[in-house]
């Protein structure tokens, strides 16, 4: 039987399959753990430092283990390059017998009933739309899978994803008449039979929900699950055991009433009537909170008589609705369908307008451009998320590259309440000291000061031409990001990519085909990207990542600890900051070859007793305050710009 050094090591099967692949002992080390954990059914959590290779890591167990492993990752990007890649070519370099599948949201598949539906009512749609729709049409005569992200030439935010897919609230299961063609449940149908299944951390915690409720199972069961990018589960585990009602959700139970009551029904045109004031009044709902985009709690609006007005006209109309639809049930399933989402939307509803226990929940709502969420999010997930553990006879694996603060993982243990949970901690194989400069400057004002932004733009603009671009900016709020693109587009004859002025992996893409360009981005770049190469040789951080303390959940939380008497700040928000600047300062190297600066304009990092919490989460790079050892660097480091190879993608 083969061990994962037969796997790993110096001699191993990767060594001697994959080009390019170089054993490290970081890397053994951590499968060897893994591997343990896996056979002894416990848990662990494992922070793998970048260039550890923790995927291969964790996959060699799973595939040597022989259990029914469930692999979970942070976002449906990485589940493909998962998928699609890595588990690919690990498993045929050992010549692994184990079947693989994959797992999304119902979202992400064909819904060919909502499809066909949409053809019949084509005449109602925008001409873009209808183009699209042709194009989901044609696709569906050949796709295998009718996962939609093979269409990549409709936009993620085409007007025809919603008329072409389902989701929890319109979907008919068991009753649907396109059921024996289901693309969902024959993708359900492989991940009962494989060994391996990977899906994402939504789904993961959609799956809990719903067993927890007492409705049935997303996901097959499994005698283990490994938890990648594991950082991120905390916050996507706290919005799916709590409750939201979005305008978004109204209009379209509007929408497919309308529908379905056409087509199954049409002898209550009352309907009709009662369909439009639920949009009138779900639009008033909205127009009530103002056109400013914000988020805030419940008591800001909870004295406010013209959103408490909005939101009874809202529940009337919801409640009326629901009484309609019953007197014509069992016309059709459609129909059927639209009234027990209405009686739900409408119990949800009136839950979220009660008052709120404030030791157990938060209560908060969010403005988008044109739509509204209204939330409850538990105070604290631990007890929530250890009871779903202990549902399961199965071993648990939570990795990423930023899960301790320092050497310590109490704050992600009492997160998810894994007190009794193993760790381990392996640190990045790079060389640091001599691959990167790590440099705080002098004289910088204070972070909130106004002239803050400009000036730490001064000081940027000789290391940006030192550096010939090829620089990341990473700021944490997006008024800082436009203030410094304004001021940076007069100043440099780089090309300047912004967030916002075009998708993600668009930005990427031309940010490492151009060689040496400026991208200024907030929170989506401070992880999961992977340049590699000269194209990215200097990552600057604006400030400290604190969390906005506007924010009413991390208030809320903050001011249950203080009743706890802990101390929020350094047990909560401090931690929280070191790993999100861990994830930040982890862009820069991202190869043996790499080399970089890394910038950290906050004066606090060194003025502050905390600062050494952030200085303790960082890669021991070399370390300067003279801004003339940058410049150094760089024009040491001149041919830097030649070297090939570079290249973008999604970490894994």
């Amino acid at each position: 039987m083969l061990t994962t050094e037969d796997v790993l090591g110096p001699d191993g099967l990767l060594a001697r399959e994959l080009e390019g692949f170089a054993p490290r002992p970081q890397q053994q080390a951590m499968a060897d753990k893994v591997m343990q954990a896996l056979e002894s059914g416990g848990s662990l959590i494992a922070e793998a430092g970048t260039g550890t290779g923790k995927t291969f890591a964790y996959l060699v167990p799973a595939l040597l283990s022989g259990r029914k492993v469930i692999i979970s990752t942070g976002t449906r990007n990485l589940q493909d390059q998962l998928y699609l890649r890595d588990l690919p070519r690990v498993r045929d370099a050992m010549a692994a017998p184990n079947p693989i599948a994959l797992l999304k949201g119902r979202a992400n598949y064909l819904c060919i009933h909502r499809m066909e539906s949409a053809m019949l009512d084509a005449r109602g749609h925008h001409r873009e739309t209808l183009d699209h729709l042709t194009r989901v049409r044609e696709w569906a005569g050949r796709t295998e899978r009718g996962d939609i992200a093979e269409l990549v030439q409709i936009p993620e935010d085409s007007a025809v994803w919603p008329l072409v897919t389902s989701n929890t609230d319109n979907c008919l299961g068991q009753e649907c008449p396109s059921l024996s063609k289901c693309h969902l449940v024959e993708a359900r149908k492989r991940a009962q039979e494989a060994d391996i299944v990977v899906v994402n951390h939504h789904l993961l915690c959609a799956d809990f929900a719903l067993r927890d409720d007492g409705f049935g199972e997303l996901l097959p069961e499994a005698d283990a699950y490994i938890i990648d990018e594991a950082h991120q589960l905390p916050e996507v585990a706290s919005n799916f055991f709590g409750l939201t009602v979005s305008t978004r959700q109204l209009l379209d139970l509007a929408r497919d009433t309308r529908d379905e009551y056409l087509r199954e029904a049409g002898d209550l045109p009352k309907i009709l009537d009662q369909l439009e004031r639920l949009n009138k009044t779900t639009r008033d709902l909205r127009l009530a909170f103002g056109t400013e985009l914000r988020r805030g709690p419940w008591q800001e609006i909870s004295s406010d008589d013209k959103i408490t007005g909005a939101l009874a006209q809202t529940r009337q109309a919801l409640d009326e609705l629901a009484a309609m639809l019953e007197v014509i049930k069992g016309r059709g399933k459609g129909i059927d369908s639209c009234q027990q989402r209405a009686e739900a939307l409408a119990k949800d509803l009136t839950s979220l307008c009660e008052p709120a226990d404030e030791t157990a929940d938060i209560r908060w709502y969010e403005t988008h451009r044109s739509s509204l969420r209204l939330n409850s999010t538990p105070l604290d997930i631990a007890h929530v998320f250890r009871a779903q553990m202990a549902r399961r006879t199965a071993a648990w694996v939570f990795t990423s590259a930023t899960l301790a603060v320092g050497e310590s993982f109490d704050h992600f243990k009492a997160q998810l309440g894994l007190s009794e949970a193993e760790t381990g901690q392996w640190g990045s194989p790079f060389d640091y000291p001599n691959q990167a400069l790590w440099f705080v400057p002098k004289g910088l004002p204070q972070p909130n000061d106004r002239g803050y932004t400009q000036a730490v733009m001064e000081l940027m603009l000789p290391v940006l031409e030192a550096s010939q671009g090829r620089a990341f900016l990473l700021f944490t709020s997006y008024r800082a990001l436009n203030e410094a693109a304004d001021w940076l587009e007069k100043r440099t004859d780089h090309t300047l990519l912004v967030q916002g002025d075009a998708p993600k992996a668009e930005l990427l893409e031309r940010f490492v085909r151009h060689g040496n360009a400026v991208l200024l981005g907030t929170a989506s770049f401070w992880e999961g990207v992977d340049v590699r190469g000269s194209a990215l040789s200097l990552v600057m951080i604006d400030k400290l990542p604190f969390a906005s303390p506007g924010d009413p959940v991390l208030q809320a939380r903050l001011d249950a600890m203080k009743r706890r008497g802990g101390n929020p700040f350094m047990q909560f928000q401090v931690p929280q900051a070191a790993i999100a600047l861990k994830q930040g300062a982890g862009r820069l190297i991202r190869d043996v070859s790499d080399r970089g600066v890394l910038v950290i304009c906050d004066p606090r990092l060194l003025k502050k007793s905390y600062g050494q919490v952030f200085l303790d989460a960082l890669p021991d790079f070399a370390r300067t305050r003279d801004v003339g050892d940058v410049l150094a660097f760089f024009d040491h480091d001149g041919a830097a710009a030649d070297r090939g190879g570079a290249q973008a993608g999604q970490s894994g």
